[in-house]
């Protein structure tokens, strides 16, 4: 598609959440003017789209081929565009009666252009910057000095205003980079002919992704800048001459719309058949789903528009001085009568009903009435079988003077749960002895009673016994008849139900909170977040979700217990505690994960504040006993509503920030951006591809050689994996290989690489050195497993015939570093079985001559980062030198990496290296290829 210049934009405020949809009476009041329009009437008018066609205009082609647009008495022609100012031009010359704009029509109507909005089709803006990534953090600061295509340099509207408004806020004028006339391609992003390009959200990822790609978006929603995008609008001319024109012209595009965002692939089936094959269909369907979040067609009528956003964008566009401050656009907002007459019938419907109820009601209530009279009868009769009753009841039972509160008769059981005589009592008045926060409650009911709306009511309270005891007690109270002239009584009914209020609070402070911090756990954590987004829809505020991880915690509980550990959670809960309102949430999800939610918030900065705020208070040191411990908090931030809309995509959001945070080096926060998504869903997809890679034989295995540098023989080579994948092509291993190692896959993968390279090392020494090694990497979570691998690995090199010495294996120095039995007896088995092991990347990491001196390594091999600034008198080649002496000292034989040029191989065969690896002499190829190197070598 040919991305359009001006931006769409905008989210919904909660008043617009809440406005009520059209629902099945309002169509069927609109079905009879829609019968009634005479098919051979139908008006011809045209709607001049923004560019070319493609889902962002769904919703008119389906009023169009639905048949809306005809029931309405409309032909309508539907035109492509060139331009994102086209609609506006031709709509204000009259060439076309309808268009598609950004919100930049509100410049055009501040400007006396007489046009009208009719509907808002996108709520949030999908117009965006996106830049190559670089690094693991986003930083929109990186497009000053460089070449930008950010709108048209000749638009006179300045559609590029949502954009430059947020660069603006950020701090970056339109003067700090280049501007450069839009071509609308990817390619020049790609192939970084610019550095910056504006993009929608809904259609270029998907061929940044396609293509592999690596990218940032950067949204002005970012900083709250929050415009619509794009809307249906019109003329003043328009309105004032056809007004039955426009009513049915809208309403008959909204009801398309709707069809569309609930039948997308039937929609993106139907633009591929009559409109426009620029797309394919699953671009199509990433564009619908994309538009989803942005039309919110569930949440918000479609068309719907709030005068209080359009008041935001213009203040936007006053802050770039594009507009006067306080500019009134009176008129810009379509205005049409609402249908409320034709719900007159309902009401009266449930005015008679509620009518009914109500005389049901009195019929029930002088039934009960009647019934009590019956029942007074057959107490008087009967009084002293009730006073028997009365006195042995399980029940706490007093009569009770309904206006004095005086006590007119008590049974032993009351007294024994209010912890009273009957004599205290007699001096007491009733409730004297509850808690004051219930006592107004009963109170409420009571004037219920004696006005004679209820005869009798329960409710559950609380009382103090004279030792200051709480005791819990359920209540009962029903209206006495009494003698014509005397007070109104009543009998209160107690049962004392502490120890099942005590059991209740109990269960659920266990399921709502966690035992060892008493902080919220996950299930009250849902509960909160649920109901703090309730009321960020209702306030129109936003909320801030940040997730904390401590980093190294897993070294204390190694290191000093998991008692010791415990002791921590509960002073970082208390330090986390700290840093926020009481107001907000902070919770434990469990392990060293805390969460914390930031409510009623109008900006980002408080954010940041208490985030960093959080991260200096848990970086001061721990008291554990007579030890100390420093951690620090990686933590990763989403809000609701700009990143998610439901609990798990906030969560997952926050998360993958997190995780962000911590590959930028721990002890940061990280904001959650849809780069971190489209990353997610790249590793997801890769990991699934990976498992089928193995048996769709996609694995190839290229070698490397490593030469001898006093003969210049090959007689060695490092076995590398390459991934030809079906659609990506090559994928790198610095790509696949840390997928494989989380997912497990890593296992396999190394026993085909370990089978291969003896298949090829059993025919080259056969064919060309008696002596030649295959070098094969293992990667920790290979080596460190425990099991029988080495055992197989053996069997298989017996059964082909080859020794130990024919295979080497490359480790890391991390494995060497408080190596536990396992490591140690992995090491001790290679050794056994003759198969030799080499130190990959040395100089890099720890490099510890401890181990280099504990362990059994025959080869050290020199990093490229040394070889690769090799000089005569540099600090590089003297160190290269002492790494060369001391591992000949200690009997190893060295290999220097990365060496691509005759000197760097010249200086290291003077200081006596032993073998060489690198471009200079060859490049990983395939196995074939390496085999006819071979050949040549021996010719």
């Amino acid at each position: 598609m040919s991305l359009p210049d001006a931006a769409p934009a905008s989210s919904p405020s909660p008043r617009a959440l809440r406005r009520p949809r059209l629902g099945g009476l309002t169509l069927l009041a609109l079905l009879p003017a829609l019968w009634l329009a005479p098919a051979a009437a139908q008006e011809k008018i045209t709607l001049q789209l923004k560019h070319s066609h493609q889902f962002q205009f769904a919703g008119y082609y389906a009023a169009l081929e639905q048949g809306y647009y005809r029931e309405a008495g409309l032909d309508v022609a539907i035109l492509e565009g060139e331009d994102g100012n086209e609609p506006e031009r031709d709509v204000v010359s009259g060439k076309a009666e309808y268009g598609v704009g950004a919100s930049s029509l509100l410049l055009a109507r501040l400007a006396g252009k007489p046009v009208v909005v009719l509907g808002v089709v996108f709520q949030h803006s999908p117009y965006a910057l996106a830049m190559r990534q670089t690094s693991a953090e986003p930083d929109i600061r990186r497009i000053i000095g460089k070449r930008a295509m950010i709108g048209s340099l000749t638009d006179e509207l300045g559609n590029a205003d949502e954009l430059l408004a947020y660069l603006i806020k950020e701090g970056i004028p339109a003067t700090s980079f280049q501007r450069v006339e839009p071509s609308y391609n990817t390619a020049d992003l790609i192939s970084g002919r610019v550095d910056a390009i504006a993009v929608y959200t809904t259609n270029e990822p998907d061929t940044f992704d396609r293509l592999g790609f690596p990218y940032d978006i950067y949204s002005p929603r970012a900083v709250g800048i929050d415009f619509y995008g794009d809307n249906l609008f019109t003329s003043e001319r328009e309105i004032a001459n056809h007004p039955a024109r426009v009513r049915a012209f809208r309403a008959a595009s909204m009801r398309g719309w709707q069809w569309a965002m609930s039948h997308q692939e039937e929609m993106a089936d139907l633009i591929l058949s009559k409109y426009s094959h620029r797309s394919d269909r699953a671009h199509l369907l990433y564009e619908a789903r994309q538009m989803v979040p942005l039309v919110q067609p569930v949440l918000v009528e479609i068309g719907y528009q709030n005068p209080e956003r359009w008041r935001h964008i213009a203040d936007v566009y006053a802050g770039l001085g594009m507009v006067p401050r306080n500019a009134n656009f009176d008129g810009f907002m379509y205005r049409q009568d609402g249908g409320g007459a034709s719900l007159l019938w309902l009401y009266r419907v449930l005015g008679a009903a509620a009518l009914l109820l109500v005389a049901g009601a009195a019929i029930h209530f002088s039934l009960l009435a009647r019934e009590r009279r019956r029942a007074s009868a057959a107490i008087r009769t009967g009084e002293q079988r009730f006073r028997t009753m009365f006195e042995a009841s399980p029940l706490g039972i007093a009569l009770v003077d309904s206006i004095t509160y005086e006590y007119r008769d008590i049974n032993p059981r009351f007294q024994e749960i209010v912890g009273r005589s009957q004599a205290e009592l007699g001096a007491m008045r009733w409730l004297e002895a509850g808690h004051p926060e219930d006592v107004a409650q009963i109170k409420v009911q009571m004037g219920r009673l004696l006005a004679h709306e209820v005869c009798s009511f329960k409710i559950t309270n609380r009382l103090f016994r004279p030792d200051g005891e709480l005791v819990w007690i359920e209540v009962s109270v029903t209206a006495i008849e009494t003698e014509k002239g005397s007070h109104p009584h009543h009998l209160c009914m107690i049962e004392d139900v502490t120890d099942k209020k005590q059991s209740e609070a109990l269960i659920w402070q266990q399921a709502n909170f966690d035992p060892l911090t008493q902080l919220p756990n996950r299930r009250m954590f849902h509960d909160r977040l649920a109901h703090d987004m309730l009321k960020s829809q209702r306030d129109r505020s936003h909320i801030a979700i940040l997730f904390i991880d401590l980093d190294h915690f897993k070294e204390v509980n190694d290191t000093l217990g998991h008692h010791q550990g415990d002791i921590l959670l509960v002073d970082a809960a208390r330090r986390i505690s700290a840093c926020v309102r009481k107001s907000d949430t902070v919770a434990r999800l469990g392990g060293d994960e805390f969460t914390v939610i930031l409510s009623e918030l109008e900006g980002t900065e408080r954010v940041e504040q208490i985030a960093q705020h959080i991260i200096d208070s848990l970086r001061q040191p721990f008291p554990l006993g007579q030890e100390q411990a420093f951690v620090s908090a990686s933590i990763g931030i989403t809000l609701y509503p700009d990143d998610a809309l439901d609990i798990d995509d906030l969560l997952k959001h926050a998360d993958q920030a997190m995780y962000a945070a911590k590959g930028a080096g721990r002890n940061r926060y990280s904001y959650f951006t849809p780069t971190l998504q489209v990353a997610a869903l790249n590793r997801m997809r890769l990991t699934n591809d990976l498992r089928g890679a193995l048996k769709g034989e996609q694995f190839a295995l290229y070698f490397q050689p490593i030469v001898h540098l006093k003969s210049g023989r090959i007689h060695k080579a490092e076995a590398l994996i390459r991934w030809n994948h079906p659609q990506r092509g090559v994928v790198s291993p610095m790509d696949f290989i840390p997928l494989a190692e989380a997912s497990g896959l890593i296992v396999d993968i190394g026993e085909w690489v370990f089978r291969e390279s003896a298949r090829w090392v059993q025919r080259w020494r056969r064919e060309h050195h008696p002596e030649f090694q295959v070098s094969v990497n293992q990667s920790p979570l290979e080596f460190a497993r425990e099991d029988g691998a080495y055992d197989a690995w053996l069997a298989y090199l017996q059964a082909l015939d080859l020794p130990g010495q024919s295979v080497v294996v490359e480790i890391t120095e991390g494995l060497l570093l408080d190596a536990n039995a396992t490591v140690s007896n992995k090491l001790l088995q290679l050794r056994d079985a003759g198969i030799q092991v080499a130190l990959d990347d040395f100089g890099t990491g720890y490099s510890s001559l401890s181990y280099l001196k504990k362990f059994d390594i025959d080869y050290l091999k020199i990093d490229r980062s040394f070889t690769r600034n090799l000089a005569p008198d540099s600090s590089d080649m003297a160190l290269s030198d002492a790494i060369i002496v001391m591992a000949h000292k200690l009997g190893l034989r060295v290999i220097a990496e990365g060496v691509e040029t005759p000197e760097q191989r010249d200086l290291l065969a003077a200081a006596g290296c032993d073998y060489g690896q690198g471009y200079l002499f060859a490049r990983p190829m395939p196995a074939e290829q390496f085999d006819q190197l071979l050949r040549q070598q021996a010719a």
